[in-house]
């Protein structure tokens, strides 16, 4: 269980909240990049971590993302045209540039103009990865550059999608970054589905042991399930502060159909009842993903989950378009969608879950710790100093899964595995079984 006074510091992400400072320490990922497509775009509206916002690509290029109120009379600048270098409201013809600088008052005569003493509220961005990331905190202690591998290839070797998720942000993180619910959630109950692949090591085996290691940007963690004589189905995964879960998703049994394929997700709050829910996945084996794979824009999501405006058709106000028959004959939720079914029972939980009525177990251990690490954050930025996973650590690191035989130990395994080099080592062996 935990404290309602630490639930409440943990859930609350507004300006002025302890949370809030904390997560305003990070690169927050902001608008997918083909959302402000090209320069003079439409200017659309956004909300992070509580704050009311306007996005904007300029005449030049650079993005903007700034108070969504013009200084003015706080008419809205989503309704601004977007000329020439800036961003002009509507009702007085106020123009701001992308550092929030009023740049022109053509409604005040030349004697009174005041532009240069009018500031919006604006936050640096950067377009890097397919993703507009903006850093919300105190310009000196800005961070480094969020240089995830994923943002590091090729466009055609990754794909970035984003789904609104109705609860706190704390819900859908602690849901991705507990391993053990797969073999419940997200399994198939029809015949023969669950006897081979990664699947069926969920569906065999569904209890596992936990396992972490601490870490300068969060911890990595592992789930071990047994296989009887033939080892363990092993899954190492990395949990980077404040909000992000790199998992493996190589495929198959760790020796058929072996991937170089990683995914990972960000869960970004929008206020303290909504957030929204990043998804990547990226091959860092410089091939693109086959034509097959790629996955459809919005409104069709990975997975079949239909959704309109980044939010879900199958949602809380249909309860999920939950199918008693097919929870009957076909899968476990009868909810249809992989990601749909997570939103689902973290959705379900209300709109910020009361944590002191928990009881929790050996297999919640990654979620323990992601809020023992948030909890001290929030001490230490308290205290004038810098959270976790501020610098560049992070940038090097992957996922990787595999089966590992009896008594093979997962960090003397894995651990090389979790860095660039390893990962492609272990693609060579596997590579060298099946010619084999």
């Amino acid at each position: 269980m935990l404290p309602k006074e630490q639930n409440e510091l943990l859930t609350r992400t507004g300006p002025g909240t302890r949370m809030g400072d904390v997560t305003r320490r990070y690169w927050v990922p902001a608008l997918l990049s083909w959302e402000l497509p090209e320069p003079d775009c439409a200017p659309l509206r956004l909300k992070l971590l509580g704050e009311q916002l306007v996005a904007f690509r300029d005449t030049a290029g650079r993005v903007g993302i700034v108070d969504e109120r013009c200084a003015h009379r706080c008419v809205s600048l989503f309704l601004g045209r977007n000329e020439e270098g800036g961003l002009r409201c509507v009702f007085h013809g106020w123009k701001y540039d992308v550092e929030g600088n009023c740049v022109d008052m053509p409604n005040e005569p030349a004697e009174t103009d005041f532009k240069h003493n009018v500031h919006l509220a604006a936050y640096p961005a950067v377009d890097m990865g397919g993703i507009i990331w903006t850093y919300m905190g105190p310009k000196d202690l800005q961070p480094a550059l969020p240089k995830f591998e994923f943002t590091q290839v090729p466009e055609t070797q990754r794909q970035v999608t984003k789904t609104w998720e109705d609860c706190n942000w704390l819900q859908g993180l602690e849901g991705g970054i507990d391993s053990i619910h797969s073999s419940f959630l997200h399994r198939s109950i029809t015949a023969g589905a669950n006897r081979g692949g990664l699947a069926g090591f969920r569906a065999q085996s569904v209890s596992g042991k936990l396992d972490l290691d601490l870490t300068d940007y969060g911890y990595r963690y592992v789930s071990q399930r047994p296989l009887g004589e033939r080892g363990d189905y092993t899954r190492l995964y990395h949990f980077v502060m404040p909000w992000t879960q790199i998992r493996a998703s190589q495929g198959a049994d760790g020796f058929r159909e072996w991937k170089p394929q990683i995914s990972g997700h960000f869960w970004v709050p929008i206020d303290d009842e909504n957030h929204m829910v990043w998804n990547w996945t990226y091959r860092w084996d410089d091939e693109p993903f086959p034509e097959s794979e790629w996955s459809a824009r919005q409104p069709n999501y990975p997975g079949g989950e239909q959704i309109a405006g980044f939010r879900k058709v199958r949602n809380k106000d249909n309860n999920w378009m939950i199918d008693r028959q097919v929870q009957k004959t076909q899968n476990f939720t009868g909810i249809d969608g992989i990601n749909t079914q997570d939103h689902a029972v973290q959705e379900s939980m209300g709109s910020i879950v009361d944590r002191s009525h928990e009881h929790l177990g050996t297999t919640d251990k990654a979620v323990v710790t992601a809020r023992l690490l948030l909890l001290k954050a929030i001490a230490a930025v308290g205290d004038g100093g810098d959270p976790p996973g501020v610098g560049d650590s992070y940038h090097g690191i992957r996922a990787i899964e595999h089966v590992l035989e009896p008594g093979v130990a997962w960090r003397d395994a894995l651990l090389p595995e979790a860095y660039p080099n390893g990962a492609r080592r272990i693609m060579e062996q596997l590579t060298e079984k099946r010619v084999k």
